[in-house]
């Protein structure tokens, strides 16, 4: 282990995001098969089904209620306010492979896996069906069956009290800069998500991957 890593040697636990870390979501990868143009398509994404409406089912609103109070506002995109919960699947482009590579090699080393994730509590049951990689966690807190959001340090609190997990032994990474700057006032190691490989590199950092096996990976 590299002497920066020995300073580190205390961490034991890792919490990921999951939108934007380990699954590729974006309500576009849905909406470029409903509109025949980027500009209206982005239009409707900024004005109808924008990201606080989006944000308030991950903070727990029902669904159907969503969906029924923004269809009395724009009656005229009544069917495709609708397909952002009927269709909702199709948003879902898949794993981020690289990753869970990175899941799979701190799963193996036997660091603590915890998830924190802004998610509809009805929606998150269908990813966590389809991919399995999300069973590694030891335990996975989701926004909307908590009704809280992050970046409410409330919400950080709940994962941080059930589990038992002390902050300055954890490290938090997530791809929305808001998020980390609340863990690293919690006293995490917060880090920004970009891609996979700074992450991989920033872990090696910290001693949680050996650089040995990472470089193996990365030309594997």
């Amino acid at each position: 282990m590299s002497e920066r890593g020995a300073r580190h040697a205390a961490l034991d636990t890792v919490i990921f995001d999951i939108g934007g870390v380990l699954i590729d979501w974006n309500p576009r990868y849905l909406y470029r098969q409903l509109f025949d143009d980027e500009q209206t398509m982005e239009r409707f994404l900024a004005d109808v089904c924008d990201s606080q409406w989006n944000e308030q089912q991950d903070a727990g609103r029902p669904w159907d209620e969503a969906v029924q109070l923004r269809s009395a506002e724009f009656p005229e995109h009544a069917a495709l306010i609708a397909a952002y919960r009927t269709r909702w699947d199709e948003m879902l482009r898949g794993p981020m492979h690289d990753s869970v590579a990175i899941l799979d090699e701190l799963r193996a080393r036997g660091v603590r896996l915890y998830a924190l994730t802004n998610w509809s509590q009805e929606t998150f049951p269908l990813a966590f069906e389809r991919y399995a990689f999300l069973r590694a966690f030891e335990g996975i807190v989701v926004s909307g069956q908590e009704r809280m959001i992050k970046p409410d340090p409330a919400i950080f609190d709940v994962l941080l009290n059930r589990y038992g997990v002390q902050p300055e032994r954890a490290v938090y990474i997530d791809d929305a800069p808001r998020n980390v700057a609340v863990a690293a006032k919690l006293g995490m190691h917060a880090l920004h998500f970009r891609d996979a490989a700074v992450l991989r590199a920033d872990l090696v950092a910290l001693g949680l991957l050996d650089s040995a096996s990472s470089e193996a990976s990365q030309h594997g």
